[in-house]
């Protein structure tokens, strides 16, 4: 008899539904993990549900998307090197015969490879899902010949990430830029601005985050000369800037790439220490049955900073 489990099915641009779909059995390697909760990214899984996302190894359709992923292993491999009971990070699976796994978190039930998962402080409950962006904001700080950032362009959990992550590198408190008030309003360690408002033009490190591929020119102009843009959001048209400016600026210009097991390392040891917290971040929860109006609320409401599905509330 086939195994199956219930995962986000996307089949198409909108088209996305709750749906059984066949379960992969588990090599020695790998482990079985029922999943508690998976949070919906409004980068890439945004442009998969639009029908946005540029050509990118393991794209069509159908597929199951998701790369937030916490739950308890429930099966382990021999070779596996973790045990049933073990609380993990899943950023990923693609364990449904002929669905693509892209990235193949968002299920009730999923088999990966024992390597690919993290354990994980059963403590942080919900708030592990916000690993693998944790370690993204990590990884774009941490790169080769980086400087902190004086400028965040982007108020969502990915910008604030990066300020909190600054800060506590001993940076000075950065600037942020949003052009949505409602993630302007409240009170943080740093300033938050609409763009129109900043009057700076000489910041040495800029990182965007925005996803805007028309916004290169508006940031290189605000760079000193021989600033440093670090592009470390996600962009699906071809990003284009003007010569000249960035000519006189001698600007620099980085891509930040995802994160290593290096960066997902750092920032548990990081929030498991109380330092770099995760407070105030998730702003949504859905049961996954719901996960077609999640979606549309993750995307199209930006109130919504994070929203994750509950697999375990769904049942």
């Amino acid at each position: 008899m086939s195994v199956k489990t219930e995962a986000v099915l996307l089949r198409g641009p909108r088209a996305l539904s709750v749906e059984e779909v066949p379960l992969q059995p588990p090599a020695p390697d790998e482990v079985v993990v029922d999943i508690r909760y998976s949070g919906i990214s409004t980068g890439t899984e945004r442009l998969l549900w639009s029908g946005d996302m540029p050509d990118f190894p393991g794209m069509g359709y159908p597929l199951v998307p998701g790369y937030e992923s916490v739950g308890e292993v429930v099966e382990a491999g021999a070779l596996a090197g973790l045990k049933p009971g073990a609380h993990v990070f899943v950023p990923g699976a693609n364990c449904y015969g002929d669905i693509k796994g892209l990235f193949g978190g968002a299920a009730r039930r999923l088999v990966a490879r024992s390597d690919r998962v993290a354990p994980v402080d059963p403590g942080l409950g919900v708030d592990a899902t916000l690993m693998a962006l944790a370690a993204t904001a990590r990884h774009a700080l941490a790169g080769l010949n980086t400087g902190l950032p004086d400028l965040i362009v982007g108020h969502g959990v990915m910008g604030r990430l990066l300020a909190r992550l600054t800060i506590l590198a001993g940076g000075a408190p950065p600037t942020v830029w949003d052009t949505d008030p409602s993630r302007r309003a409240g009170e943080y360690p740093y300033r938050v601005l609409a763009p129109d408002a900043d009057r700076i033009r000489d910041y040495g490190a800029i990182y965007d985050v925005s996803g805007d591929a028309k916004i290169l020119d508006t940031l290189i102009a605000r760079l000193r000369k021989g600033g440093e843009l670090v592009l470390a959001g996600f962009y699906a048209a071809p990003l284009t800037f003007a010569f000249p400016p960035a000519f006189m600026k001698e600007a620099r210009l980085r891509v930040a790439a995802e994160w290593s097991p290096a960066d997902l390392q750092a920032v548990r040891l990081l929030i498991e220490a109380g330092d770099l917290s995760l407070d105030g971040l998730i702003t949504h929860r859905a049961p996954a049955s719901e996960a077609a109006s999640a979606y549309v609320t993750a995307f199209e409401r930006p109130e919504c900073l994070k929203m994750v599905l509950d697999w375990k509330g769904s049942a």
